[in-house]
C-alpha cells in the first residue's frame, strides 16, 4: 500500500507530502492546480520517461518519493532480498530527474541505486494507473484479449500457445530455406560441379604460396646466393679466414687469466664469439650445399603458382578463400542428395509442432470459452450499479484464419446500452462515459485476480455526472475494500464516496506559482465539495447539498454490500483467520 507520496522541484510543484491511507482516497482541485502533475509522479516510479522538461523553473532537480508498505507482500520481499535490497516492512522508491540537456535520471530502491527499468518492475508491482487513455485502450482487441485470458487465469495456457507457435514457425522456416537452397542448387548444379572438380584437382593447401614464393626466389638467384655463400664460408673458415687468425688468442688469454682470475670473462666472451662465429660458417655451408641451379624444378614452381594465382584470383583473391569456395560448392551439391531426407525429417518436425500448437490452442480456447461466459455475467452485474440498467456485454470468440502466438480465436467485447438495441462491438457504440464504465466495471471484477496493492484512478469519470456519478463513486469505494483506491476526479459524487479525501490548490508563493496539498475533513471538505457542485461554496443551499452527499455515502456504505465486497468477503476472513 502507498502511504505517502513526497514531491518536490516537479513542474509547479514546490515540495508536498501527500497522505494516503488504506481504502478509497479522492483528490481533487481546481482544473490546473495540479493533479495531473501528481499522477505524473506516480508515473515517473512506475518506469516512465522522465525529462528536464520536468523540473521546477530554477530547480537544479526533482524528485519523487513513494512510501510503501509491504508488510504483507511475503513474495515481493524475497525479491527485493535476492536483490541485495533490503526491508524492513517498507519500501521507498525514488526518481530524481536533473534540469538541464544532458542529465541522466537517477532511480534508488531504499536507499540502493538501481536503473530505471529495475524501478519500473518493483514499482508496477504495487502500483497500477489506470487512466482515460486506458480506457480508449480498452477498444483494441489485444486488450480485450488480455483482460479475458486475465480473468479466465489463462497465462500458462496463452505462454504454452505462444511457445508452440513460435516452434512451429521456426520448424515451417526451416523447410521454406532448405527448399530454397535445393532449388538454388539445382539451378546452379553444372557450375557447382565445374567449381569443385576445378578446386579439388588442384589440391591446394593453406599457406602453399608463402612456399612457393620462396622457393622460386632461391631457384631464381642459385648462382648468386652460393656466392654469397661461398664468400661467407671463406671470410670465417678458409685459408687465412677469420677463425683462423684469431684462433691464437686462445694462449694469451689463458696466460693472462692465471695470472689474474678476474679476467676469466675475457675467456667466456671469447668462447662465445668463437662458437657463434664457428656456427654461421657451419650453417652457411649447409644452405649452401641446399642450393641447386634447377630449372626444370623452377619451371615446376611457376606453373604451380600460377595455377594458384588463377584460382585464387577466380575465387576471392586467396587459398584460403578457394578452398571454402570448393568445400561450399561440394556441400550444395551434397545438398541434391541429402535435401530429400531433410526435408522429410522438418516434415515430422513440422507435423509435431502442429499436434503441440493445435493441442495448446484447444486447451486454451476452452478456457477462453468458460472465461467469455463468466466474465459477459459479472460484467452484466455491474453495469446497473454504474447507472447503465439496461446494459448488456457480451465477450464474442471468432476463429482466426491462421495460427496466432496469441491463440486460435480473436475476441471481441460487444454491448447494448439501452433496452431493444443488439449488441455490438464496444468501440462503436460506447460513449467516452459509457466507456469509462464498462473499464470500471471490468476492473471492479479483475480486481480481485490483480496482485497490485494500490489502484490509481486518472479522471475516468469524464462524460459522466448526477446519480451515475454516485454509481461510480460506489463502485470505486467498493473496489477500495480488497485494494487502496486513489482517484483523481472532478466529480463531486464521487470524492463524496472517498473514505480519505485530498485537495490540491494552485497559489503564489514568493512571487512563482505552486502547487499544495492538504487532507480535508469535517468543514473542510464539506466546503470542498460544495466549490465541486459549482454552485457558491459559501451558500447554505451548497454546504447543504454536501452533506447531503456525504451522508448519503456513509448510508449506503451501511446499508449495501456490492457483488464485489461479497466476492471479497470470503478472502477477507481468510486474511482475518
Amino acid at each position: 500500500m502507498l502511504t505517502e507520496l513526497r514531491i518536490k522541484n516537479l513542474a509547479i510543484i514546490d515540495a508536498v507530502t501527500l497522505p494516503l491511507a488504506p481504502g478509497f482516497n479522492a483528490l481533487t482541485g481546481e482544473t490546473g492546480a495540479g493533479k495531473s502533475i501528481i499522477v505524473g509522479a506516480l508515473g515517473l516510479l512506475i518506469g516512465e520517461r522522465a525529462s528536464s522538461d520536468l523540473v521546477r523553473t530554477g530547480a537544479d532537480r526533482a524528485t519523487v518519493e513513494g512510501v510503501f508498505d509491504i508488510g504483507d507482500r511475503k513474495d515481493l520481499v524475497a525479491s527485493l532480498d535476492e536483490r541485495g535490497i533490503e526491508t524492513d516492512g517498507t519500501l521507498v522508491l525514488k526518481r530524481e530527474v536533473p534540469a538541464g540537456v544532458g542529465g541522466r535520471a537517477r532511480a534508488w530502491v531504499n536507499g540502493s541505486p538501481v536503473t530505471a527499468s529495475v524501478l519500473a518492475e518493483i514499482g508496477r508491482q504495487l502500483v497500477n494507473v489506470h487512466g482515460q487513455h486506458e480506457a480508449q485502450a480498452l477498444l483494441e482487441p489485444e486488450a480485450q484479449l488480455a483482460i479475458l485470458d486475465a480473468f479466465g487465469e489463462a497465462a500458462t495456457d496463452r505462454a504454452a500457445v505462444a511457445g508452440a507457435h513460435q516452434r512451429l514457425a521456426e520448424a515451417r522456416a526451416a523447410i521454406a530455406a532448405l527448399a530454397a537452397r535445393r532449388t538454388e542448387a539445382e539451378k546452379r548444379a553444372d557450375w557447382l560441379a565445374h567449381v569443385a572438380k576445378e578446386i579439388g584437382e588442384a589440391k591446394l593447401k593453406e599457406g602453399e604460396d608463402e612456399r612457393l614464393d620462396e622457393e622460386a626466389r632461391r631457384l631464381t638467384h642459385a648462382e648468386e646466393l652460393r656466392t654469397l655463400v661461398g664468400e661467407i664460408t671463406d671470410a670465417l673458415d678458409g685459408e687465412g679466414g677469420a677463425l683462423g687468425r684469431i684462433g691464437h688468442l686462445q694462449k694469451p688469454l689463458a696466460s693472462l687469466q692465471r695470472i689474474d682470475p678476474s679476467t676469466a670473462r675475457l675467456q667466456e666472451l671469447f668462447d662465445a664469439a668463437w662458437y657463434a662465429l664457428e656456427e654461421v660458417a657451419r650453417e652457411a655451408r649447409e644452405y649452401g650445399d641446399g642450393i641447386e641451379h634447377d630449372p626444370a624444378r623452377l619451371d615446376e614452381v611457376e606453373r604451380r603458382r600460377d595455377v594458384i594465382f588463377r584460382l585464387s584470383k577466380k575465387y576471392g583473391g586467396s587459398i584460403a578463400s578457394t578452398i571454402a569456395a570448393g568445400r561450399e560448392a561440394r556441400a550444395e551439391l551434397d545438398l541434391l542428395d541429402t535435401a530429400g531426407l531433410d526435408l522429410r525429417g522438418l516434415e515430422s518436425r513440422v507435423q509435431a509442432a502442429e499436434t503441440e500448437y493445435r493441442e495448446s490452442a484447444a486447451k486454451l480456447s476452452a478456457k477462453r470459452a468458460k472465461a467469455a461466459k463468466a466474465l459477459a455475467s459479472a460484467v452484466e452485474k455491474r453495469l446497473p450499479d454504474l447507472g447503465m440498467p439496461d446494459g448488456r456485454f457480451l465477450v464474442h470468440l471468432a476463429t482466426r484464419a491462421d495460427a496466432s502466438p496469441q491463440g486460435a480465436e480473436e475476441v471481441e467485447f460487444r454491448v447494448a446500452l439501452n433496452l431493444g438495441h443488439e449488441a455490438r462491438p464496444l468501440a462503436r457504440v460506447a460513449s467516452g462515459g459509457e466507456l469509462a464504465r464498462v473499464m470500471l466495471a471490468l476492473k471492479t471484477i479483475l480486481a480481485r485476480l490483480d496482485g497490485v496493492p494500490t489502484l490509481i484512478f486518472d479522471e475516468v469519470d469524464a462524460g459522466i455526472g448526477g446519480r451515475t456519478g454516485l454509481m461510480v463513486g460506489d463502485a470505486m469505494r467498493d473496489v477500495a475494500g480488497s485494494h487502496q483506491v486513489f482517484a483523481i476526479t472532478h466529480l463531486p459524487q464521487i470524492a463524496a464516496r472517498a473514505h480519505h479525501h485530498i485537495v490540491v490548490r494552485k497559489a503564489a508563493k514568493g512571487g512563482v506559482t505552486t502547487s499544495d496539498v492538504s487532507l480535508v475533513t469535517d468543514d473542510a471538505r464539506v466546503d470542498e465539495i460544495a466549490r465541486m457542485l459549482g454552485g457558491d461554496a459559501e451558500s447554505a443551499t451548497s454546504r447543504e447539498h454536501a452533506r447531503e452527499l456525504l451522508a448519503t455515502a456513509r448510508a449506503t456504505e451501511a446499508a449495501s454490500v456490492t457483488p464485489a465486497r461479497r466476492e471479497a468477503e470470503p478472502q477477507r476472513r481468510k486474511k482475518r483467520v
